[in-house]
């Protein structure tokens, strides 16, 4: 039973210390700092994520394993504990057997009780050894267990802080292209007169506007030349029509009202 205790107080002070330092330096990294440095912190932050899990499994299997070793422990410690209380109850009995064979005259028999008792005696000291013995590693043992339960606590803690950065960092990542592709945009505006093309634009359909508007003109001016020229003509062979009636011998004509 002595060398199962050492074996295994042995085998937990080695896991206590493989589980605490690697819990330790876990607990110790400064996420800001490490994310600061990051060329791609999403991408690091997603292998952080799967690092942190990988240890936070590695680490449920070896407290998983400490404890059972404790759980074997103080199994072991009331077993001897009740072998304690077997044998001086034996030792007991042995006792007062050999009292009464005693008692009763019959000292050879008593003697051999009496032997009884003390090897029952002897077995019961062991067992309360042992059993004391293992007291003070069970007392460790569990204070080791505790504080390495508070330690995958804090472990899940802060992988639930990476979890939520990494969230937050994506979603950050997303508005910022959203602005990005936004101001890449403004940029292909003139900031200083966004009218500017308007305005010339407006300035080629004024000049097209006058231009139409000159055309029409000249147009209206050469058909009212021509309607002119039309009544000048009329005038003219009304005139000699005239002038033959005159040299004909007839009398200038009257105007009159309607002709």
């Amino acid at each position: 039973m002595i060398d199962h205790l050492g074996g295994v107080k042995k085998g937990n002070t080695m896991a206590k210390q493989s589980i605490f330092g690697r819990i330790a330096q876990l607990l110790k990294a400064n996420v800001n700092a490490m994310l600061d440095a990051a060329e791609d912190p999403a991408l690091m932050l997603d292998q952080m994520v799967r690092d942190y899990k990988n240890n936070i499994e590695d680490a449920e299997n070896a407290i998983a394993q400490t404890i059972g070793n404790l759980r074997m422990l103080e199994q072991d410690h009331a077993e001897d504990v009740a072998n304690a209380n077997d044998w001086g109850q034996k030792a007991l009995a042995a006792s007062k057997k050999g009292d009464e064979l005693r008692a009763a005259g019959n000292t050879v028999d008593a003697d051999k009780f009496d032997k009884l008792a003390k090897v029952a005696l002897g077995r019961q000291l062991s067992a309360e050894k042992e059993a004391k013995d293992a007291e003070p590693t069970i007392a460790s043992q569990t204070a080791i267990v505790d504080k390495l339960k508070d330690g995958l606590n804090g472990m899940r803690e802060k992988l639930n802080e990476l979890s939520s950065k990494r969230d937050e960092l994506i979603a950050r990542a997303k508005t910022a292209a959203a602005q990005q592709q936004v101001m890449d945009a403004l940029k292909s505006i003139d900031i200083l007169d966004p009218t500017s093309e308007i305005s010339r634009f407006d300035e080629k359909i004024r000049r097209e506007e006058a231009k139409v508007a000159g055309q029409q003109e000249l147009a209206a001016s050469s058909l009212d030349a021509q309607f002119e020229q039309l009544q000048d003509d009329d005038k003219a062979t009304e005139i000699d029509a005239r002038l033959a009636e005159l040299k004909a011998g007839g009398s200038p004509k009257a105007v009159t009202s309607g002709n």
